[in-house]
């Protein structure tokens, strides 16, 4: 049984423009030790699916199951959910200035948490354990700076104090959403392999959510890509960069540099993200995709298996598109996928470039 199992999640919420379907059924599984990657543009439902398993979006109207260890967050009460958020689950959020209380020295927050959750533990084992979190992640003289308020801690530090908070309590998960965002390059590569030891080390389950592919493929087990409040394709990492079958997928991995590796300029996904309150019908990705087929505009196409081989052994791959499970990589051009495309759905031959195999 996975550590979490999250099944069918939908969350939505009534504006005066209408109704904003944030994620419209999102479903995966995290194991022990191992880290899922969650990657799109924003919009796409990313921080709104992980927010609503903490229980942090009041007023949502929330369906589906998010069983962790067993036990249904959905369904608990904000008693039993406080137990939970911290001790057994821990978030570090993009921005740590806005997580940490300005008036409050940081050290003094880390004890707080601690004597939260652990009734027994008294002031002085609280501050020692805050002492030693805060020197595990690297921060030097963590005995003097324990008692600094966080506008003394540079962006990096005040980072590092936010995963040494998440640390302090040996959770079983922990979600970081956008942590290296508003790092410098330097900064970011030392945050993450900070938190790759430390999940080695305490064998923590870890959600990665990110726009920042290069994050994704250094440090994810498996990627889940969303886009319109839905996951599009699902796959071990190796078989989501090498051979990735859905167009966004693909979008995402030719937009950034390093995903290319060739020079000259890089190539966007054109046009918008689709509003989630008025979704296009069909392949809600298909007024931006060039691969689209007449089909695209009137079905929605569901999560299928994708036959990969490059993962590990029986890791998923599936992918929400209509194309041939042969255009994997997508490596030919968008002419002749929707030729092969249209040939199998009216049952024909596999005709490719006007032949037949």
């Amino acid at each position: 049984m996975s550590l979490l199992e999250v099944t069918d999640l939908k969350v939505s919420f009534n504006t005066a423009d209408g109704v904003v379907r944030a994620v419209r059924g999102m479903s995966f599984t995290v194991d022990r030790g191992r880290t899922l990657g969650i990657v799109g543009e924003s919009g796409s439902g990313k921080s709104v699916s992980t927010q609503t398993l903490m229980g942090l979006t009041p007023g949502a109207r929330v369906e589906g199951r998010a069983l962790f260890d067993g036990e249904d967050l959905l369904t608990v009460g904000e008693k039993r959910m406080r137990t939970i958020r911290g001790a057994q689950i821990a978030m570090i959020f993009q921005d740590p200035l806005s997580s940490l209380h300005p008036l409050y020295k940081v050290g003094w927050q880390i004890e707080e948490m601690v004597r939260q959750h652990e009734p027994g533990a008294g002031k002085e084992q609280a501050r020692k354990r805050a002492v030693e979190m805060l020197g595990l992640v690297g921060i030097p003289q963590p005995e003097r700076r324990v008692d600094d308020y966080p506008h003394q801690f540079s962006g990096g530090m005040r980072q590092r104090a936010m995963i040494a908070m998440a640390l302090a309590l040996n959770p079983k998960l922990i979600i970081a959403d956008e942590p290296t965002t508003a790092l410098d390059a330097t900064v970011q590569a030392q945050i993450l392999d900070l938190m790759q030891r430390l999940q080695r080390e305490f064998d923590t389950a870890l959600i990665m959510i990110t726009h920042d592919l290069g994050v994704i493929a250094d440090m994810a087990d498996d990627v889940l890509v969303m886009y319109g409040g839905k996951p599009v394709e699902f796959a071990g990492r190796r078989d989501l960069y090498y051979r990735q079958h859905h167009p966004y997928t693909k979008g995402l991995l030719q937009s950034v540099p390093s995903a290319t590796g060739a020079k000259g300029r890089l190539r966007p996904i054109p046009g918008q993200p689709p509003s989630l309150i008025n979704l296009p019908s069909g392949c809600v990705f298909h007024p931006r995709c060039e691969y689209v087929m007449e089909r695209c505009r009137v079905d929605e196409p569901p999560l299928a298996p994708v036959p990969s081989g490059l993962g590990e052994e029986g890791r998923e791959h599936v992918s929400a598109c209509w194309l041939p499970h042969e255009a994997v990589g997508l490596g030919a051009d968008a002419e002749r996928v929707r030729r092969r495309a249209a040939g199998l759905d009216a049952g024909g031959t596999d005709d490719v470039d006007g032949g037949s195999r």
